[in-house]
């Protein structure tokens, strides 16, 4: 217990480390408690440290900060318009079609499973492949179900659309325009001295705002890049798979292996075990090996890089308490808190180790 006291005494004796700890107290605070009816601000500010890039390219060229947050906000607007009305509709009726195609789809891989007890007697009986297909076709009917059953036609779900629709763009824009009166407000709260907070925040930012823009042109590459190439070979669903093997990238490790099934399921489907089959297998191996090979060290290269373990525990961690944004957000979090670890005092025995 005198430990303990101790260590309280000596560390929060600092005002800067008490500023430090309840700006990360009650940042997380207020994401897990008020995270939902905060989401259109949330989602605003992803955008806006998104755009936030081609806005400073624009101030260096000699815009005018307005002139240039007005042309990124007009092309952004521009971009949300063709992936609404171009993409998701397009990709939504792919989705529709190969959920209308799952039943023959399944009887054609009844009959190949069919088959192993004859191939394999030893190692799988009849009662085994019956119990699996059954179990497949009730998950797939309930996925089916789910699937022809999202609508926006509830009164929740189109004022929840509208609210996004007004609101996302309108602080998207004042985010950018008004980003130093912003800070320096924010700032107002914190100790005149506050050396801990700003090495934290100055680490914590490079690393959000370069993750978030590397993270949405990775996710555009592959994606793109995947779209091609499974046109290219005449794949069913090209644009619907191309989207979830772009989307893949923002689970590190596990995406890549989950978007692989459907993509290989389908292909097989369409050609069995043919040359196509091999050979589209092939691309889509070579497009992950130069995702996680070039692409990745490329637009990622001014990144802490943290190890696989705690990335993995970052995404187990950060995704099962905020869903989809703790996953997106799993790298820039657990950079926070190593620089967070960094920071913070330690033992003058221990700094002379380190």
């Amino acid at each position: 217990m005198n430990l303990i006291t101790a260590w309280f005494k000596r560390t929060f004796s600092d005002p800067q480390v008490i500023a430090l700890t309840l700006a990360l107290l009650v940042g997380f605070a207020v994401v897990f408690f008020f995270g939902v009816m905060l989401a259109p601000v949330l989602a605003s500010l992803v955008i806006a440290y998104l755009l936030e890039g081609l806005v400073s390219l624009g101030e260096g060229s000699g815009m005018p900060r307005l002139v240039a947050v007005v042309i990124v906000f007009l092309l952004f607007i521009m971009f949300v318009t063709l992936i609404i009305f171009g993409v998701m509709p397009l990709a939504f009726q792919q989705l529709t079609e190969l959920v209308q195609q799952t039943p023959a789809m399944l009887a054609a891989g009844q009959k190949s499973l069919m088959r192993l007890p004859e191939l394999y007697p030893d190692l799988v009986d009849s009662n085994q492949i019956t119990d699996l297909i059954n179990v497949i076709k009730a998950e797939m009917a309930s996925f089916a179900q789910r699937v022809l059953s999202l609508s926006a036609s509830s009164v929740v779900g189109l004022i929840t659309i509208l609210v996004y629709f007004i609101l996302v763009p309108l602080l998207v824009f004042f985010f950018l325009k008004d980003k130093s009166l912003i800070i320096n407000w924010l700032l107002q709260f914190f100790p005149s001295n506050r050396g801990i907070v700003d090495q934290v925040w100055k680490d914590v930012d490079v690393q959000i705002a370069n993750y978030v823009r590397g993270k949405f042109w990775e996710i555009t590459i592959v994606g793109v890049v995947s779209y091609i190439t499974f046109t290219f070979f005449g794949l069913n669903y090209a644009l619907l798979l191309a989207v979830l093997v772009g989307l893949s990238v923002i689970i590190p490790y596990i995406g890549a292996a989950v978007v692989t099934v459907p993509v290989l399921i389908v292909a097989w489907f369409q050609w069995g075990w043919g040359g196509e089959f091999i050979y589209l297998t092939i691309a889509y191996l070579i497009i992950q090996a130069l995702d996680g090979n070039a692409l990745v060290p490329l637009l990622f290269s001014e990144v802490v890089n943290l190890h696989p373990v705690a990335i993995i525990v970052s995404i187990l961690l950060f995704g099962g308490l905020w869903g989809f944004w703790g996953v997106f957000f799993a790298i820039p979090l657990g950079t926070l808190v190593k620089a967070v670890l960094t920071a913070w005092p330690k033992r003058p025995d221990r700094e002379a180790v380190t």
